[in-house]
């Protein structure tokens, strides 16, 4: 079984940064690709960033230039630095990951359980 285990959520005003982290743990033998969604209230769960195994990077128009992704892959983590943050940011923000289990297996995507993201006018 493998767990992602998001932290760094909470509340900030506009123009406030945070970083968010998610580390993930348990039967890894590689990961391929993580990144970060986020769902606000009523609405579907979107893209906020994702990177690739080889450190390809990719975001939406809305936070392009605001948001960047990273990962320490010697500790299974990625990290989402958000700045300017805007209040249409706030949402409940996942942490995705692709991940391998053993050497044959096949890739399967695991999500935390998510983190608060609230931005004050």
């Amino acid at each position: 079984q493998v767990q992602l285990v998001e932290s760094g959520g909470g509340l900030v005003q506009a123009g406030g940064s945070l970083r968010l982290s998610c580390a993930a743990s348990g039967n890894i033998f590689s990961i391929n690709a993580m990144g970060w969604y986020r769902q606000a209230p009523g609405k579907q769960r979107e893209l906020v960033a994702r990177i690739t195994g080889g450190g390809s990077t990719n975001y939406p128009d809305s936070v392009e230039g605001r948001f960047t992704i990273s990962r320490d892959n010697a500790k299974n983590t990625v990290y989402l630095q958000m700045n300017s943050l805007k209040p249409e940011d706030t949402a409940v923000y996942y942490c995705n990951a692709d991940v391998r289990t053993t050497l044959y297996s096949g890739l399967r995507s695991y999500w935390g359980q998510g983190t608060q993201v609230t931005v004050s006018s």
